[in-house]
């Protein structure tokens, strides 16, 4: 199995580093906005990563796959779960959310690795 998407989120969290620096007022706002739409409420921070993963893989987006399969690990995500999760994504996003599913599958098994 291929480490693409650990090497895909350290070279993104690198570059975000840079642009932190660049527009820190944007960036703390940012962070404050995910901060807060993540906070436990009537649901958990777990479904909130769950939802947000669905919507990374229904807009094709292989950063956000990345990021949010690996803070899905850290919540304890099960296999089952995740599955569960790609097929709304699929439901709602069609055959290219299909690919996107596969490749959020790859995540999960890069990030899982060793747990």
């Amino acid at each position: 199995m291929s480490d693409a998407y650990q090497k895909l989120t350290q070279e993104l969290s690198a570059t975000i580093g840079g642009i932190r620096k660049d527009i820190p007022d944007v960036m703390k706002g940012f962070s404050a906005m995910a901060s807060a739409a993540l906070e436990d409420g009537a649901l958990s921070k777990k479904n909130k990563e769950m939802i947000a993963l669905a919507i990374g893989v229904a807009t094709h987006c292989k950063g956000c796959i990345g990021f949010h399969v690996k803070a899905l690990i850290a919540l304890g995500i099960t296999r089952e779960e995740l599955v569960e999760v790609l097929g709304m994504a699929i439901y709602m996003g069609g055959g290219p959310s299909l690919m996107y599913a596969a490749e959020a599958m790859q995540a999960f098994e890069e990030f899982s690795q060793g747990k």
